[in-house]
């Protein structure tokens, strides 16, 4: 990646399953692997964070100036971590030894 640009620049990058995100990007390695490192900067009540993208989950990469780096962050709004992979699906607490719900007849007992 070091051979494309000069580090670090700002630049939009297209992941692979239709996810954008903007920020100043470098290339580093970790774990002997060379990664993209994209450091997207604090918007308004959002505060700035770094993502790391191997590059088989890159589809395009466009250099930009820092203005239109800053727009294209605003316009995208990447959160660091989703509230719903956070949260995750909750089972309902068990009440008693095969108990799941109070509805439901076809308990193993």
């Amino acid at each position: 990646m070091a051979d494309v640009f000069v580090e670090p620049t700002w630049a939009i990058v297209e992941l692979f399953g239709h996810n954008v995100i903007a920020g100043e990007v470098s290339s580093v390695a970790i774990a002997g692997t060379e990664m993209l490192r994209v450091d997207v900067p604090a918007v308004d009540d959002a505060g700035g964070f770094t993502k790391f993208y191997g590059g088989s989950a890159i589809y395009a990469i466009t250099p930009v100036d820092e203005a239109t780096g800053r727009v294209a962050v605003e316009k995208f709004r990447t959160r660091p971590v989703d509230k719903w992979t956070l949260a995750g699906p909750q089972l309902p607490a068990r009440t008693g030894p095969g108990d799941w719900s109070d509805d439901d007849e076809d308990d193993v007992q």
